[in-house]
This record gives structure tokens, sequence and C-alpha cells, in this order.
């Protein structure tokens, strides 16, 4: 019995130890800069054969993510596709560069991230671009730059394309 507890009290000990390793693998990932992440590559297809359908494909990074690059109002702008992130989401740097500047009272929307609950303030994009799938009129929320590392590319794009699926390990957006 008392060896029973020993080793008992050891795989608690080395869990403990793994998941104390795991976090602080997530946090240092997690405070990355954005900008030293390259976007993966995608490629725009054009079916003529099917009423003109525009179709993106994104590739996943080295993390299993699918990074794009796009555009606001025609500045380029990283995203990573968040299919569970019911918006589009931009950090405070990503927002100042397409001239979005909320001043601090206009932070009065409380959202739950995978940080916990934090204050957004809710915006309106008037057009993104992702290779050329162009959505006008995109519901989003500007974030401080500590809360979200990268950008999301949520549901408020995503819902208005034709489809959105993963297929074959890449990310399939049709318009």
């Amino acid at each position: 019995m008392r060896n029973l507890m020993i080793f008992a009290a050891l795989l608690i000990g080395a869990g403990t130890y793994m998941a104390q390793l795991a976090d602080e693998m997530t946090t240092t990932a997690a405070a990355r800069p954005t900008t030293s992440m390259q976007p993966a590559a995608f490629e725009t297809i054009e079916d003529h054969d099917r009423g003109g359908i525009r179709s993106v494909s994104i590739a996943r990074d080295g993390r299993g993510h699918f990074q794009t690059e796009g555009r606001i109002d025609g500045e380029r702008i990283g995203f990573m596709v968040d299919t569970g992130a019911s918006v589009v989401a931009l950090n405070e740097s990503s927002a100042a560069r397409v001239g979005l500047r909320p001043s601090r009272n206009d932070y009065t929307t409380t959202v739950t991230t995978a940080n916990g609950k934090l204050k957004a303030a809710r915006t309106r994009l008037a057009m993104v671009d992702i290779g050329g799938l162009i959505v006008r009129d995109v519901d989003a929320m500007v974030l401080p730059d500590d809360a979200l590392s990268e950008n999301l590319l949520g549901l408020s794009f995503l819902s208005k394309l034709r489809r959105f699926e993963f297929a074959n390990g890449r990310m399939v957006l049709e318009q």
C-alpha cells in the first residue's frame, strides 16, 4: 500500500510538472509578436464553369493553423482563420493601421477569449478582402494588443461566403 501511495504521489508530481511546462510553452508562443509569423500562401481559383465561383485555398502552417493575408480597406493585414470566433477580431496595432483608433470609452463589450474575459471595442469594416474574396460591411472587434497576438478571421466574414470547409489539410473559402 505504501508503494502504491508513493507511486501515486510521483504521478501527481509529474503531471503537475508537465502541466506547468505546457502552460509555459503556450505562454511563450502567445507572447511572440505577429510580425515574425509569415502568413501561409493561399491559392485563388476562379471556376467559370460553375458560374464564376471564386475559391481560396489556405494551407496549414507549422502550428496547424490557417494563416493568411488579407486587406481591410486596402491595407494588408495578417489573419488566422478562426471558425470559433464570432466576429473578425483585430488587435489595436492592426486596427490603427487601417485607421481605427477606439478611445478607452469605446471598450464596452465584454468578450470571452482563451485568455479570459476582457473588454473590446465594436466596429464595422467597410471591406475585407481575402485573396479576391471581398465581403463588405463586416462586424469586428478591436482588442488590446496584449490580449490578441493574432488577428482573427471570424464568422462575421466567413458566414457571408458561399461556403468554407476544411478539406485535404487545407481551409477552403468559396464565394
